[in-house]
């Protein structure tokens, strides 16, 4: 970090030890508008970040920031298609899957838009065959089960979207999703499954990931055992890659493989041919709505100015919480059971992404980048995280994250459900002073040394930000802004940190050690080249082993 950029932090560090001073509340007090002037209304949504430790001065100096990191000219940059993943040497075209209006695209002279319309013109074809009957399996049967096999981004985007928009289906194919390379999942799934009404979608980049094709393989061995025909793997196998040959051999038809581009990264993937078990789910002409939706928020991040830029505001709040203010995680809550996924789909999202630690010419960075990103339903986390929200010695920014309208109508219950919502962002924010629980301890009858006693334990210090992102409905439209609205976040963060988001090398370390590790495992003979507590696990390991299985 260089020149004024460098004595702008330094001026925002200033600025954030002054404002530590004063409480959320008092900022309310201060300016009666602050609600108006620090929210935002989009199309069926709207953002609130006024319950932050942030003032107007600071906000403009945080815009300063993005102006002076290029967060425009980047932006630019991602979406004309020029090569900004710097490492791999690569576009970054997420945006091109949603883009509605056709705009031309280029990447080595050529128009990508082409690529992508004819693979939804694939998608849809082929999404409402199967859900119309049209195709069907090898013994002439109707497919009623589609099973995904992926993982990462090829598994969290269809699985978060899938769930979330299951009020949206018409019930007439069920989706399971396999990932876990334990054993136990596949078995669960395919144990209640017909083999003859089975359709199987194997997502993989390279048709070489380790976890997804042990998994496929296992597939195809069940549907092999069922069939006793080799031709059933053409029926029941559909591949969604950029390895078309690999995918051919294991035994799929050409016709039946979905393109993959190196320009897309997993974790922004949903958009794209891994997005078939969502258009197979709840129909083509909704998973269109999807990305309708990502558009408009593509377009918002693309048009609006900073000051008024969602995914923007959501970034440069992010980063004055982590590194001016010191929050090291960020929690996301949403009060909507359709969003069970969503926390994780974001974890892998920002930390994969943003998880670096050094500069973009490969110099270490000096300051956080990339807080840890963690959360689950809110009401299942009030009764069991939020007591260290409300008083844990580290102060967590929370996203709540809600709909006004419910997924499911149930007479009482949404009105319960939002009630918690608002009540829980409120509580964080304004917390229990020492005289107000003085108070009502002493209205209960407890004096003397018990109260004193009591009294530290029932004091809540408040002064804990949180944004409110409050959805008309979650339906497939609002859905695909709300995901494009944080896809977008983390790109203007790791822009402004300077780093690279879109490879991800802590991934395959570890994959290239496991692929080494394997053969060693019941194998006899020495480990050499192997640290002694790894060589020790894995000896103890192949002992058990061996032992269990009478070996």
């Amino acid at each position: 970090m260089k020149g004024y950029k460098k004595q702008l932090w330094q001026l925002l560090e200033q600025q954030a030890c002054q404002l530590r001073e004063q409480s959320i509340i008092q900022l309310f007090e201060q300016n009666p508008e602050r609600f108006q002037q620090f929210s935002l209304e989009l199309p069926g949504m709207l953002m609130d970040f006024s319950k932050n430790l942030l003032t107007e001065a600071v906000l403009q100096q945080l815009i300063q920031l993005a102006e002076l990191s290029e967060v425009e000219q980047w932006r630019e940059k991602m979406f004309s298609g020029e090569r900004i993943n710097l490492t791999e040497n690569r576009p970054v075209l997420h945006t091109a899957l949603r883009n509605r209006s056709d705009r031309p695209v280029i990447v080595d002279g050529q128009n990508v838009m082409e690529l992508v319309n004819h693979q939804l013109a694939k998608i849809g074809h082929f999404s409402e065959q199967v859900r119309n009957g049209g195709w069907r399996g090898f013994s002439g049967e109707r497919i009623t089960d589609v099973v995904c096999i992926g993982i990462g981004g090829s598994d969290l985007g269809p699985r978060m979207v899938t769930d979330a928009l299951h009020s949206y289906a018409d019930k007439k194919l069920r989706v399971h999703f396999v990932s876990n390379v334990d054993g136990r999942e596949i078995a669960d799934v395919l144990r209640v499954l017909d083999a003859n009404k089975v359709l199987f979608v194997v997502s993989s980049k390279t048709f070489r990931t380790a976890e997804t094709m042990t998994n496929a393989e296992t597939a195809r061995n069940w549907l092999m055992a069922a069939a006793f025909d080799q031709r059933a793997v053409s029926h029941h196998f559909l591949a969604v890659t950029a390895n078309a040959d690999a995918a051919v051999k294991f035994g799929i038809a050409p016709e039946n493989i979905f393109d993959m581009w190196d320009w897309v990264g997993g974790r922004f993937s949903l958009w794209s041919a891994i997005g078939l078990p969502i258009a197979l789910y709840i129909g083509f002409d909704r998973f269109e709505q999807l990305l309708e939706g990502a558009y408009e928020m593509d377009c918002h991040f693309r048009d609006a100015p900073l000051r008024e830029n969602a995914p923007v505001l959501l970034a440069l709040v992010g980063i004055w919480n982590s590194n001016f203010l010191g929050a090291q995680s960020q929690v996301v809550l949403p009060y909507d059971r359709s969003l069970a996924h969503f926390a994780a789909y974001l974890q892998q999202a920002e930390m994969e992404s943003n998880g670096k630690n050094v500069h973009r010419d490969g110099e270490a960075v000096g300051y956080q980048t990339g807080p840890i990103i963690w959360g689950q339903l809110g009401i299942d986390g009030q009764h069991a995280f939020y007591q260290y929200l409300h008083q844990g010695s580290n102060i967590v920014p929370a996203d709540f994250i809600g709909s006004v309208t419910a997924s499911t109508p149930v007479a009482g219950h949404h009105e319960n459900l939002m009630a918690n919502f608002f009540a829980q962002s409120q509580a964080l924010m304004c917390g229990v002073d020492y005289q107000s629980v003085a108070q009502e301890l002493g209205q209960q009858g407890i004096q003397g040394e018990q109260l004193d006693q009591l009294i530290p334990h029932k004091v809540h210090h408040g002064n804990r930000p949180s944004n409110s992102l409050l959805m008309d409905q979650l339906d497939p439209r609002t859905l695909g802004a709300l995901i494009a609205l944080y896809e977008h976040k983390l790109f203007v963060q790791g822009v402004i940190w300077e780093i690279c988001s879109f490879d991800q090398w802590g991934v395959e370390l570890g994959k290239k050690l496991a692929s080494r590790i394997q053969p060693q495992l019941g194998a006899d003979g020495g480990l050499d080249g192997f640290d002694p507590s790894t060589g020790g696990l894995i000896r103890y390991f192949n002992r058990v082993s061996a032992g269990i299985n009478g070996s």
